[in-house]
């Protein structure tokens, strides 16, 4: 096991692999084990940096107030602790906002950002997205972590097929600091880049499932406000599209970063 600290705070990462590096950063709730259908394949073509942020996983849960650019800071100075060039950085849900947070904060420290199921703000722009803001925070402080679980995987993985990914869910998020988890979620609720999302200069590839929680076109919609970004689109797939649509997924991520290293990107 491997960490550093950052602060008073105790961060696990995990190391695989070797060449140009790939850094993943989770979801709310989760931890490096997001990524275990894509550490098998991307560890052979990159050093694979995967981080426990704080609050989750075998990171230290301090009790204080989260934030997305203070998650953003956590990942911005593992680079800098592993001295590590600038990262391809791949982030779902979550993460994907870290990824954009640390773009716009610190953009020197990325070769590309890759996210997945996200988007640029979680802001209420309608009395629709007021209600599911609300909706979600108080059923999260209603509700225990296994009783979320239990539908969560029911919601990610509804198909009969799917049984052993909700089992995964079902096990794994009663782990969860409570306290931690909230103050994460806090952290998410209001955030927001989207105004700043024509500062961020390195490429862009973002990842949506056709039935995510949010619409394919609201990602298009942002997608156009980056400069060097892209969207695919990976069909038959929910919120967790490295777990239900790993194999379509990892084709199009190693495609976009085979790309950036060819030689001749590397000159342009």
């Amino acid at each position: 096991m491997s960490e550093f600290k950052q602060g008073d705070c105790r961060l696990h990462y995990e190391i695989h692999g070797r060449g140009q590096p790939v850094l993943l950063v989770h979801g709310l709730g989760s931890s490096t084990r997001d990524w275990e259908y894509q550490l098998p394949v991307l560890k052979q073509h990159f050093q694979v940096i995967s981080l426990d942020l704080r609050g989750h996983g075998r990171s230290d849960k301090p009790r204080e107030r989260y934030s997305i650019a203070g998650f953003a800071e956590d990942v911005g100075a593992l680079i800098r602790h592993l001295e590590l060039p600038p990262v391809h950085l791949v982030g779902i849900s979550m993460g994907g906002m870290v990824g954009f947070q640390l773009a716009v904060d610190q953009p020197q420290l990325l070769r590309s950002l890759t996210v997945v199921n996200s988007g640029p703000e979680v802001k209420a722009h309608s009395l629709r997205d007021w209600l599911e803001i609300a909706k979600r925070w108080s059923l999260s402080r209603l509700l225990s972590m296994e009783q979320i679980a239990n539908g969560l995987g029911r919601l990610l993985f509804p198909k009969a097929e799917q049984q052993a990914l909700r089992e995964k869910i079902q096990q794994r998020w009663p782990e969860n600091d409570k306290r931690a988890y909230l103050s994460a979620l806090d952290a998410i609720i209001g955030w927001s880049v989207r105004e700043h999302l024509g500062r961020i200069s390195c490429p862009c590839l973002v990842v949506s499932a056709d039935r995510d929680y949010t619409s394919v076109a609201s990602k298009q919609a942002y997608v156009q406000q980056l400069p060097h970004g892209r969207l695919v689109v990976i069909e038959d797939s929910r919120h967790a599209t490295p777990m239900d649509q790993p194999e379509a997924f990892n084709q199009c991520l190693l495609a976009f970063l085979h790309e950036l290293d060819s030689p001749t990107t590397k000159k342009d």
